[in-house]
């Protein structure tokens, strides 16, 4: 007796089922997309960057083989990372780590030290004149065990450790590791909900594309 073939529409449907499972599979596990909303890490990341966050960069593996197949690398200072705010577990923000656990942490005259040792930072960012910038000088103060300092790069216009405290490693979701779209966003556009503001966040998108920032990959 002949095998009954499938029909187009039950193939179609299969294809679409099994692409639907894998993308919730890599969206839920591997990676993650991410709109960067303010200015607090340029020049890195800009306003109306959009990015590809990579999951998988510090989990832990649950068994043995896994660790082998997906490899992954433990958090060091100077990495950025994307994290559920402790103030709202809903919002995710995006910073650089500046201090591990047990470090002493310190910024002196806009110069960074941990443990009294001073640290190097070409990232780092100051607009304000020194003798109007409030974020010259702060601490010393001590990372608790199982937390991370943050800090933006651009240090005149970030509200991070220095302002809410610390971040829980167990808030740590992953890394920025591709930016796979990027416009010329207006200043705290994530605000502006209603519909006048939404067409002109379209026409923006559509018309200050940042064509060199596509597909360039964070480093």
């Amino acid at each position: 007796m002949q095998k009954r073939e499938k029909s187009v529409f039950r193939e179609y449907f299969e294809l679409i089922a099994e692409t639907a499972v894998f993308v919730f599979f890599v969206i839920t596990f591997v990676v993650q997309h991410f709109q960067i909303p303010t200015g607090s890490m340029i020049p890195k990341l800009l306003i109306g960057d959009f990015v590809l966050v990579n999951k998988m960069a510090y989990a832990r593996p649950v068994l043995p083989l896994e660790g082998l197949i997906l490899p992954c690398k433990p958090i060091v200072r100077k990495d950025i990372i994307v994290f559920k705010w402790p103030g709202d577990l809903t919002k995710d923000y995006v910073k650089r780590v500046i201090g591990l656990g047990g470090e002493k942490v310190e910024l002196r005259a806009r110069r960074l030290y941990v443990n009294d040792q001073a640290v190097d930072e070409p990232y780092a960012v100051y607009k304000d004149p020194p003798a109007y910038s409030t974020n010259e000088s702060y601490g010393p103060i001590v990372v608790p065990e199982g937390s991370l300092f943050v800090l933006g790069d651009n240090r005149d216009d970030s509200a991070d450790s220095r302002t809410w405290g610390f971040v829980p490693l167990a808030n740590v979701k992953g890394r920025p590791w591709l930016i796979y779209f990027s416009y010329e966003a207006e200043p705290n556009a994530y605000q502006h909900k209603s519909l006048g503001d939404r067409l002109k966040t379209l026409i923006r998108i559509v018309t200050k594309v940042r064509w060199g920032r596509i597909l360039k990959v964070i480093d």
